[in-house]
């Protein structure tokens, strides 16, 4: 079985707890995921099957979206209410002064990440780091958040959705907004929203997954060019179809539409999905990544 299901990862989970199901369930190794979730987060897991691994790190909408609780008056080790406490401060915060500080945080902003991640320096993980009491000093890096929206808030406690780019620690971003406040904040839940373009109504809990049989498994694979739907799209003949799945370069003046030079775009023939390419220098359709076709 080739395709991409969509899960509802519960917390306690992590994302690799997620893949090893999903390889029992489907009876494969060649079983992926797209963006990783921490244990506490629950939400949307895209999880790739089979031949569909093959698109895991080629997908074009890294755009995520978040809904998460925060609790002012806090600072831990961790940034969430998991961690230890390291501050606590008396939150005399109203909800025009809590909407003033957000706007500070939408749009194009630096981000430290934080040193309870999977990042790497010098080939460790910071969260391991972190465990051995070590700190090291980390760049800031450009994310966009192009949503920041307060659901609720009561003087304490609230939430906030939130839309962004790949790479955005949403606990560094309540992090940081207690920082601008003056009180701390620390994140009291997680919930992604959305991932690689799929919504959280699309996705199947690990209940569901165990109890269904060969064939409703089957029935619940998305095909994988729907990770693709943002690109541009071209169809070839009869003729181009054999060309290109024999890796021949096709002339992209004899296409029946050419992408602009550089554009990365899905490819079909006679209604099936072959891959992706793209125009080189030359004005030649070259593959990037060829898909079994089904």
């Amino acid at each position: 079985m080739t395709g991409i299901i969509c899960i509802n990862k519960p917390q306690d989970f992590t994302s690799f707890d997620v893949v090893a199901v999903m390889r029992r369930c489907f009876g494969t190794k060649k079983v992926g995921h797209g963006g990783t979730l921490d244990p506490m987060a629950t939400g949307v897991l895209p999880v790739f099957v089979g031949g569909a691994t093959k698109a895991v790190d080629i997908i074009p909408d890294t755009d995520k979206s978040y809904r998460a609780g925060f609790r002012l008056g806090l600072t831990s080790d961790t940034q969430d209410i998991w961690g230890e406490v390291l501050t606590t401060a008396e939150a005399v915060i109203s909800a025009e002064m809590l909407e003033q500080a957000l706007t500070g945080f939408r749009g194009e902003i630096m981000q430290i990440p934080p040193m309870y991640s999977a990042l790497k320096v010098n080939g460790q993980k910071l969260c391991d780091l972190a465990r051995q009491g070590i700190e090291v000093e980390r760049s800031a890096r450009p994310i966009t958040i192009s949503r920041l929206q307060l659901i609720s808030f009561d003087g304490t406690d609230g939430i906030i959705e939130v839309d962004c780019s790949s790479g955005t620690y949403i606990r560094t971003l309540i992090h940081d907004i207690g920082a601008a406040l003056g009180c701390g904040a620390v994140m009291t839940s997680l919930c992604r929203t959305r991932a690689c373009g799929f919504m959280l109504s699309q996705c199947k809990t690990i209940e569901e997954v165990r109890a269904a049989d060969a064939d409703t498994l089957a029935s619940w694979l998305l095909p994988v060019e729907q990770v693709f739907s943002p690109l541009y799209r071209i169809d070839l003949d009869e003729v181009q179809q054999r060309l290109y799945l024999n890796g021949v370069r096709l002339d992209a003046a004899r296409l029946e539409k050419t992408p602009p030079e550089g554009q990365r775009c899905t490819v079909y023939g006679g209604g099936r999905f072959f891959g992706l390419a793209e125009v080189n220098a030359e004005n030649e359709l070259v593959s990037v990544k060829r898909f079994p076709v089904e």
